[in-house]
């Protein structure tokens, strides 16, 4: 009985001063948590979508309260959350600029070819991989994987074969963005007016497959050096800021409205 007990007893008090020596190790190595990381933390969506640039909404709290992050970095929750989380930390929320998603492509299903009948998966991802069955490399696939991945139902898919974005709607979230095989979805400031609505980098070879392709002839550029270049084939806005009103109908004058006014947004100034 003897040869039972003590192995019992010596188990028994080891586990009891290892357990305390766990309670005295947590007590001396415990990082207080400010208090404000929990108040900043509630206050945020938690969708944990990364658009403030960090890895989720508490890394964003932290960053917030230790001051490496500013009050209004969290485009979802807008305006309203920026200043809560000012009032918190004593601080200026300073004015947030809402973004919103934006697609640059006009490859509709009357403007650009089909290369014949797909078969196969039918997401973004899945046809970009085998190809697709449009002409341009460089264009929307149609299969709605940014609309799939919109946490906010702000997109949908148009009966011409593009994704359509409901501004009002739209958080600058950033999920569209990262599930868009083709790289033609970005976010802009919603007071921003012009855009190149194509990514393609084939030249005058894109007119072939796309009746609304950039080709690179340089109107636009010519019309607005300050703010437009060409890079790879492709207009590029190097400032929209840059874009006096006045010229803006020089640059509409694209044959192929690869480049012009976000019609939706033409009461903003751009």
């Amino acid at each position: 009985m003897t040869d039972i007990l003590i192995p019992i007893l010596t188990m028994g008090l080891l586990g009891l001063l290892l357990s305390i020596g766990l309670s005295i190790a947590y007590r001396k190595l415990k990082v207080e948590e400010d208090p404000k990381v929990e108040k900043i933390y509630e206050l945020l969506p938690q969708i944990n979508c990364g658009a403030c640039g960090y890895s989720g909404c508490r890394p964003f709290a932290e960053a917030v309260a230790k001051g490496e992050a500013e009050p209004n970095g969290c485009t979802v929750g807008g305006d309203e959350v920026a200043q809560e989380i000012a009032d918190i930390m004593g601080t200026e929320a300073g004015k947030t600029v809402k973004k919103v998603a934006r697609i640059h492509c006009r490859g509709t299903k009357e403007a650009a070819l089909d290369k014949g009948v797909y078969l196969g998966v039918t997401t973004c991802q899945a046809a970009h991989i085998l190809g697709g069955n449009k002409q341009c490399p460089y264009g929307c696939l149609g299969y709605g994987d940014c609309v799939d991945s919109c946490p906010f139902d702000a997109m949908a898919m148009g009966e011409d074969g593009l994704p359509i974005v409901f501004e009002e709607k739209c958080t600058a979230c950033g999920e569209c963005v990262k599930a868009c095989p083709r790289d033609i979805i970005d976010l802009q400031p919603i007071t921003q007016n012009v855009m190149v609505f194509c990514r393609s980098h084939t030249g005058t070879a894109a007119r072939k497959v796309c009746k609304n392709a950039c080709f690179a002839c340089g109107i636009c550029v010519k019309a607005c050096p300050e703010a437009i270049t060409l890079e790879n084939n492709l207009a590029v806005i190097k400032d929209y800021k840059k874009i006096a009103p006045e010229k803006i109908p020089a640059i509409e004058k694209c044959p192929t409205n690869a480049i012009g006014r976000i019609k939706k947004e033409e009461n903003h100034e751009g």
